[in-house]
């Protein structure tokens, strides 16, 4: 991938992001129930990704004997550990489409609807933000998934780009037909583990079926079944109604605007670690929080943002170095131990300040309103 073509989406993505994504609003989305939540869809997205491993094992079984050096060859080490399975590979199909070429059309969407999800739990408010972004958003992470695909040439290169960009118009498109759920503020802590254990399906997923790791699918197992409980603990924990003290309220309007902030960039910024513009990643990083605090947190209370901040980077740290495996694994601790270690501070100061008689706003809608 040409790193001056990687650093130009960075730089694109970042001041979109930043300058034109908050400009943007869009139309209350009312609940349509089930069936119009994102989650739903990336339950969905998340089967076809495993029916496609299934068939693409069965044709790797059948036509190329199960050998896939000749496909192995144009990608990075780390894919193409197959599943077993039996008979079952005679038995199905074997079409050559499951050969990257069906990944190239939902990879998208499944990165789409996670972030959806999160906005969705966060509020209606930043949900309505993150669709009116839809198309710029889709742009950014297309163009990256296809610098991505041109890096790793293979004859399979051509017709994947042309899926990339069809799913990119097609995704877009689609997603107003998503429901937006409540207009409440979020509880922070059930919402930084619902992340975590998001985090945690997304990455098993990544590691099984987007790498072609479906023999990996058993070890997973025990890790997302743990990830799913805690995950419906969590969301069941967020029901609960919650009164934001004024520290807090600032945490909560700043993270809503960082989310906001973020999703244009994140594809690019996310991959620019791996293609040798860490530096320019890492800044634009900096612009984007520093432009959701600014947008977010109460100036009155700059002093806690000091204390919060080395809080927060003491626990992005631990959860860093604590982390193995993917480098996604490791920026899910370092992001979860950055919040807890944070928010717990902030609402510290908030209970010390109720000792003193401070009096306790009510935080609506995450980005600044109350």
């Amino acid at each position: 991938m040409g790193e001056i073509m990687l650093v130009a989406v960075i730089v694109a993505a970042t001041a979109a992001g930043v300058w034109w994504v908050p400009r943007g609003g869009a139309a209350e989305r009312p609940g349509g129930g089930w069936l119009r939540h994102p989650g739903t869809w990336l339950v969905a997205v998340i089967a076809l990704f495993f029916v496609n491993q299934v068939l693409f094992t069965a044709y790797v079984q059948q036509a190329l004997h199960g050998d896939t050096s000749s496909i192995a060859r144009y990608m990075p080490p780390g894919w193409f550990d197959l599943a077993d399975l039996g008979r079952l590979s005679q038995a199905l199909p074997a079409w050559p489409w499951t050969v990257l070429h069906a990944q190239s059309s939902i990879e998208l969407p499944l990165g789409m609807l996670s972030y959806l999800l999160v906005c969705r739990w966060f509020s209606a408010e930043v949900f309505r933000r993150a669709m009116h972004a839809r198309w710029l958003w889709s742009a950014s992470w297309t163009v990256t998934f296809c610098l991505i695909e041109w890096d790793l040439y293979s004859p399979y290169t051509v017709v994947d780009l042309v899926i990339r960009v069809i799913s990119g118009i097609v995704t877009p498109l689609l997603l107003p037909l998503l429901s937006e759920g409540r207009d409440t503020p979020p509880r922070l802590l059930p919402l930084v583990a619902s992340l975590a254990a998001l985090g945690c399906v997304v990455l098993a997923v990544y590691d099984t079926v987007t790498l072609y790791n479906l023999g990996h699918t058993v070890s997973w197992l025990p890790i997302v079944a743990g990830a799913l409980v805690v995950l419906a603990a969590a969301r069941f924990w967020a029901q609960k109604p919650v009164r934001h003290g004024p520290t807090m309220s600032s945490v909560t309007n700043a993270l809503g605007w960082f989310l906001v902030l973020f999703l244009v960039p994140a594809l690019p910024l996310r991959y620019g670690f791996n293609f040798g513009t860490t530096a320019v990643s890492v800044l634009a990083g900096a612009v984007i929080v520093a432009a959701a605090v600014w947008r977010g947190w109460d100036h009155r209370r700059f002093g806690q943002l000091g204390i919060a901040a080395v809080a927060g980077v003491v626990g992005a740290v631990v959860g860093y170095v604590i982390a193995h495996g993917y480098p996604e694994a490791r920026l899910l601790a370092a992001a979860v131990g950055f919040l807890l270690a944070g928010a717990g501070v902030c609402a510290g100061l908030d209970r010390i300040g109720d000792r003193t008689g401070n009096k306790r706003p009510v935080n609506i809608d995450g980005l600044g309103r109350q």
